[in-house]
């Protein structure tokens, strides 16, 4: 084989090894937050959000596996009212000031083809972990003009009974949706 055609052929090789290994992700503050509903007196929605939360995610398309990591401050509570985020921040509910954090952590995703469609975990609040599965409602990847940026929306539901939540049951839901809004940056 010429020099000539070496080159590209060993080129190309790298290329699509590179290609092939685990692409780690960094979340953007300005888009990652976590967004819940809970029924209000059976009558409306209370909702609100977390953020910007904080993490990592590992991704490897190919193998169709990966990891991620996310903190979330309690106290980074916000209905867009003042008072009814120090409620939530209190130790019946929140407990923000003895559990600053919530965290999630998964190793087990789902691919349908190329597309992400699920990542199954655990999530902690209040110091208690519990199996947490988030489901797509969309992702996707897009390059920019110095990294990839990939990111999506993900549906879950907790009950906040089973992490001691439970101050205002039965007046307030137990069942809370969650849709977690992320977008990383490839290191």
């Amino acid at each position: 084989m010429k020099a000539t055609t070496l080159l590209p052929a060993v080129l190309g090789l790298a290329s699509a090894c590179a290609a092939a290994q685990p692409a780690i992700y960094t979340l953007e503050p300005a888009h990652s937050f976590v967004h819940f509903e809970v029924l209000h007196f059976g009558t409306s929605t209370s909702s609100g959000r977390f953020g910007p939360i904080s993490g990592e995610v590992t991704l490897d398309r190919a193998a169709g596996r990966g990891e991620v990591s996310l903190r979330i401050a309690t106290a980074g509570v916000d209905t867009g009212l003042p008072v009814f985020n120090a409620r939530l921040r209190q130790a019946d509910l929140l407990a923000s000031t003895e559990h600053p954090e919530a965290y999630f952590v998964a190793r087990n995703f789902r691919f349908e083809g190329q597309r992400l469609a699920e990542v199954r975990g655990e999530f902690t609040l209040r110091g208690v972990s519990r199996p947490l599965s988030l489901h797509a409602l969309r992702f996707a990847c897009r390059g920019d003009d110095t990294a990839e940026v990939c990111g999506g929306d993900f549906e879950g539901e907790i009950l906040r009974s089973d992490f001691g939540a439970t101050f205002g049951l039965p007046f307030v839901a137990d069942r809370v949706r969650l849709v977690v809004q992320v977008e990383g940056r490839r290191r």
